[in-house]
């Protein structure tokens, strides 16, 4: 059973594409929409791993499950579990932080060197303790910063951080059921889109 699993990430591996120096996408979520401008410079791998998913639709549907104001919010778990399941082991290596985490700034979530896979986060404010961790950013927030603001942040930190909001390990088994169940009110990306 795990050939299947294998094969699956090395066409993913396989259709990785260079992305261009820098690109847009746009998201259209339920508050309104936001644009990113990616700057490959800044973080080739990182830049090239969202020009994929975002040309793979994988993050149509997903929420917003970590708003934390005055920090960041936080997405990228798909809210189809199958589709998940694909990219969640494919992993790319670091980029070295040549940006740092200001407010606006995104960059892609870690669970230690080398665990990058799809979840993102904007900061909210100058976050400059993080580039030490090895968050490095690839874009930025250039239009839409206020829908950013204004996304749900009423559930609180996620339960893997001792809080009482989204429980990501079910959020990733269960999609968006368990979220529409257990956190209605979470804002959702209705699309997201390369700009031309």
């Amino acid at each position: 059973m795990k050939l299947p699993a294998t094969l699956a990430v090395a066409v993913l591996l396989v259709s990785c594409s260079k992305a261009p120096e820098n690109y847009r996408v746009e998201f259209e979520t339920t508050k309104g929409k936001f644009v990113i401008e990616t700057v490959r410079e800044w973080a080739p791998k990182g830049a090239d791993r969202f020009k994929e998913l975002v040309r793979k639709e994988f993050y149509n549907g997903a929420r917003f499950y970590r708003v934390r104001p005055g920090f960041v919010v936080q997405w990228g778990i798909s809210s189809d579990p199958k589709k998940q399941n694909i990219w969640r082991t494919s992993r790319i290596t670091d980029d070295p932080v040549k940006r740092s985490n200001a407010r606006g700034f995104v960059s892609f979530a870690t669970d230690g060197p080398n665990t990058r896979t799809t979840e993102l986060f904007i900061n909210l404010a100058d976050n400059g303790r993080l580039d030490a961790r090895g968050f490095s950013p690839f874009g930025k927030v250039i239009e839409g910063m206020e829908v950013v603001d204004q996304l749900y942040s009423g559930y609180g930190e996620v339960r893997g951080l001792k809080g009482t909001g989204v429980d990501s390990d079910k959020y990733e088994a269960l999609g968006d059921s368990y979220i529409q169940q257990e956190f209605p009110k979470l804002d959702q990306i209705r699309t997201a889109r390369l700009m031309q």
